[in-house]
C-alpha cells in the first residue's frame, strides 16, 4: 500500500451497529468494551475463512456490506456465547430411569452454524499451499 493511500480501518463495526442489529437481551444489554472483543475475534475469524485481510486500499476503500454482515452475525453470535456460558443457560438435558441417569451438555457449535460462507465466497482469496518453484534450461 501506498503512503496516503487510504483504506478500510478496523474495528469494521461498530458495537453499537451490533446493538442496533440484534434482538437479543445479552447483546443489547453487554458492556461496549466486550462487544469490542466480540467484534475483533468475529474479524479475525473472517480473515481466517477468507484469506483476506481487506487492506487494499484500491479494492477496498471501505468494507463491503456481505463482510460486515458476516462480522456483525459474529460478534452477536460470540456476544451470546460469552453472556450465556453459565450452567444455567440451557444447554444440558437430563434424563433418568430406574437407578440410571445421564447427562447431556449441548455442545454444538452455534458458531458453525450461523453460515456466513455464502457472505463471504466473493472475497476468498485462494493461496498455493506448496508453491511449485520450476527452473528450465537449454538442452
Amino acid at each position: 500500500m501506498k503512503r496516503g493511500d487510504v483504506m478500510a480501518t478496523r474495528p469494521w463495526v461498530t458495537p453499537q451497529e451490533v446493538k442496533d442489529y440484534s434482538e437479543n437481551p445479552r447483546v443489547t444489554s453487554r458492556d461496549d468494551s466486550r462487544l469490542k472483543v466480540d467484534i475483533l475475534r468475529a474479524e479475525q475469524r473472517v480473515i481466517a475463512i477468507t484469506g483476506n485481510r481487506f487492506d487494499d486500499a484500491d479494492e477496498f476503500p471501505e468494507i463491503p456490506l456481505n463482510v460486515k454482515t458476516a462480522v456483525m452475525l459474529l460478534a452477536e453470535m460470540y456476544a451470546i456465547g460469552a453472556a450465556g456460558a453459565d450452567a444455567n443457560s440451557g444447554n444440558f438435558r437430563s434424563e433418568s430411569f430406574d437407578d440410571y441417569s445421564y447427562t447431556l451438555h449441548d455442545t454444538e457449535s452455534k458458531i458453525d452454524n450461523i453460515d456466513i460462507e455464502p457472505l463471504l465466497a466473493d472475497y476468498i482469496v485462494a493461496r498455493a499451499r506448496n508453491p511449485v518453484n520450476m527452473s528450465l534450461r537449454k538442452l
